[in-house]
C-alpha cells in the first residue's frame, strides 16, 4: 500500500498486486469460515454451514470473487439475482464487498408476479432496488415489469434481453416446494422451449409468500407470475444456490437425495456442470450425510 500527500489529504492507493491478492485471500477465508461439511450430489457441489449468517458470507465471498475474475477477464460481468428472504445475508455482505467495480456488473432477475408494479413492496424488483441497485452504483439493472399489459410480450422483452446480454452466472433460490424461480412442480418442464414465460403460480409456493411475510392472506397472493424457465438457467455456465433456513429441509432433502425429476424442480441442478449450493445445518438437517 502506498501513501500519498496532497496537502493535508492522505490519499491511500493499493497497487496492483495487493488489489488482486488481498480480496482473494479474504474471500478463501471467509468461504472457509463456518464450513461444517462438503460433498458432491452428481455434479452438484454442496457446502454447509453451521449457521445462516456464514453461509450468507461464504456465498457473498465466493460469488464477489466471480464478478471480480469476470471483469478482470472480460470487462464485466452479466449476473442473475435471486429475490427472496432466503438471499437477505448474501446481499448484505456482498454489497460491503471490497474491490467490486459495481459499472461493470449488469443485472438481471429470475422472476416478478405478473400485474405487480415495481413500486408494491412484495415486488422483486424493488426488493433488489432496495438490497442491491441502491446500495451499489450498477452499470445496468434490467427488470421483469410485472405491470406489463401483455405478459407474453414482456417474457420475450425479457428473453431477447437476456439472449443480447449472455449471463455469466445466476444467483438462485429453492422455494419450499424445490421451485427454482417460479417454476413450481406442477408445471415444470425441464425441456421448456421458451427462455422466459407466463406460469402459474401452484398454492404451496403461494402460501410460502404469506410465510415470508410478503402477503397477509394467501387470497391477496398473485397467481401467475414471470419466469425464466429450467433450460434458461442450466444452460448459464455457472450457477450458485443459496438455501438457508429449517423451511427448506424437505426441499433440500428431495433436491439432493431425490430423483431428479419435474416433482422437485432444483434436482435438475444435480446435471449441472459448474453449480454449487450453499446451505445451513437447519436446510441440511434431513440429509443422510
Amino acid at each position: 500500500m502506498h501513501k500519498d500527500r496532497r496537502g493535508s489529504t492522505e490519499i491511500f492507493r493499493t497497487s496492483s498486486t495487493e488489489s488482486k491478492v488481498f480480496p482473494q485471500a479474504m474471500d478463501q477465508l471467509t468461504v472457509q469460515d463456518g464450513l461444517i461439511n462438503s460433498f458432491r450430489a452428481d455434479e452438484l457441489n454442496v457446502s454447509v454451514y453451521d449457521s445462516r449468517s456464514k453461509l450468507g458470507s461464504a456465498a457473498a465471498a465466493a460469488i464477489a470473487f466471480e464478478i471480480r475474475s469476470l471483469i478482470e477477464k472480460q470487462g464485466r460481468a452479466v449476473v442473475i439475482f435471486a429475490s427472496a428472504p432466503s438471499q437477505n445475508e448474501f446481499l448484505s455482505a456482498l454489497v460491503e464487498a471490497p474491490s467490486i467495480n459495481w459499472s461493470r456488473v449488469v443485472a438481471f432477475h429470475l422472476d416478478e408476479y405478473l400485474g405487480m408494479d415495481k413500486d408494491a413492496p412484495q415486488s422483486f424488483r424493488r426488493f433488489l432496488i432496495d438490497r442491491l441497485v441502491n446500495k451499489v452504483p450498477l452499470g445496468e439493472f434490467h427488470g421483469l415489469r410485472g405491470e406489463a399489459a401483455d405478459g407474453d410480450a414482456e417474457a420475450r422483452r425479457y428473453g431477447q434481453l437476456l439472449a443480447a446480454n449472455p449471463p455469466d452466472f445466476a444467483v438462485l433460490g429453492i422455494g419450499e416446494n424445490g421451485h427454482l424461480a417460479f417454476i413450481d412442480p406442477p408445471f415444470c418442464n425441464f425441456e421448456d422451449p421458451e427462455a422466459v414465460k407466463v406460469v402459474e403460480l401452484d398454492e404451496v409456493c403461494r402460501r410460502q409468500q404469506v410465510n415470508d411475510g410478503a402477503f397477509a392472506t394467501l387470497e391477496e397472493v398473485p397467481a401467475n407470475a414471470l419466469s425464466l424457465t429450467i433450460p434458461t438457467l442450466m444452460a448459464i455456465p455457472k450457477l450458485f444456490a443459496i438455501v438457508p433456513g429449517p423451511a427448506k429441509r424437505q426441499a433440500i432433502k428431495s433436491a439432493i437425495e431425490g430423483p431428479i425429476a419435474t416433482t422437485c424442480p432444483a434436482s435438475i441442478l444435480r446435471r449441472h456442470s459448474n453449480a454449487q449450493l450453499f446451505i445451513d445445518s437447519d436446510s441440511a438437517e434431513l440429509l443422510t450425510r
